[in-house]
């Protein structure tokens, strides 16, 4: 018995990124891209306005070192220019039209299209939402961004706002290098290893790195967030947030599961399950 319960790592240390939450946390994916064109402050401003309680985003850099807030590596899908962003200088990116594109019905109407939407800078977000908590995502694989994101949440003051996270687990090693004090997600490696440990509960011999758990709630037909997963998750401390949930049915069974976030294009639609808004 001794050597089993050596075996056992203590749970993950409580951080102020967490303090304030009650319930599941509500989290704008793209700051709710079904509302409002994806990561722009046009979404981010709705997802606040109406309550969100983490707004989440991804991070690149242009081809002058800026780091913005866009999902894609090249700017095709969502804005009216062609091309990949890191060839694409700050001065260049803005110029684009990041709601040409968004469409609420299917393409019938574009009700964003020249109305001055812009790709928004990292720094850009941190000033309109200084007191929000967000989700950055670094999407490149390249580690050298995440000392330029440490340095620049710092300056910032948000080091008890963001979490980080990145499919990427030497991005997110090299980050937790230079930023030990900003929780992050575990990386694809650090998450499988977590989920496969907790299928026959021996996920409390891990000792995380991160602080939260971030999956897809279902992968094909697998259901990915258990009972057992929450309990090993529950266990050591940790947050379980899954992805990207925009239906009601699938809404409901991951609340009555007790994961502790989802995130969600429709924050209005998972604030009303959870009665926090009511129009």
């Amino acid at each position: 018995m001794v050597g089993l319960r050596l075996l056992v790592e203590r749970p993950v240390a409580d951080h102020a990124f967490f303090a304030a939450e009650a319930g599941v946390q509500v989290i704008a994916h793209r700051g709710g891209g079904r509302l409002r064109p994806e990561n722009t402050l046009a979404a981010f401003s709705n997802a606040v306005a109406l309550g969100a309680d983490m707004l989440e985003m991804d991070v690149r850099a242009t081809a002058d070192g800026v780091l913005v807030v866009l999902h894609d590596a090249t700017v095709d899908r969502t804005t009216d220019g062609q091309g990949r962003l890191d060839r694409l200088t700050l001065s260049a990116l803005q110029k684009l039209d990041a709601g040409y594109r968004w469409s609420p019905d299917g393409g019938r109407s574009t009700p964003f299209r020249g109305a001055g939407v812009r790709v928004p800078t990292l720094a850009e977000i941190f000033a309109r939402f200084p007191r929000t908590r967000m989700v950055v995502e670094i999407k490149p694989a390249q580690p050298a961004l995440a000392g330029s994101l440490c340095g620049l949440i710092r300056r910032a003051a948000m080091t008890q706002r963001i979490l980080v996270a990145s499919m990427h687990d030497a991005v997110l090693e090299a980050f937790r290098s230079a930023c030990p004090d900003v929780v992050t997600s575990m990386g694809p490696d650090e998450g499988r290893l977590f989920y496969l440990a907790s299928l026959v509960h021996l996920s409390g011999a891990l000792g995380p790195k991160a602080q939260a758990l971030q999956l897809p709630y279902a992968w094909g037909e697998r259901v990915l967030a258990t009972a057992t997963l929450v309990a090993a998750v529950r266990a050591r401390n940790l947050k379980l947030h899954v992805w990207t949930l925009n239906d009601e049915a699938t809404m409901r069974r991951a609340l009555a599961l007790g994961v502790d976030g989802i995130m969600t294009d429709r924050p209005d639609l998972l604030l009303r399950l959870v009665g926090r808004r009511t129009r």
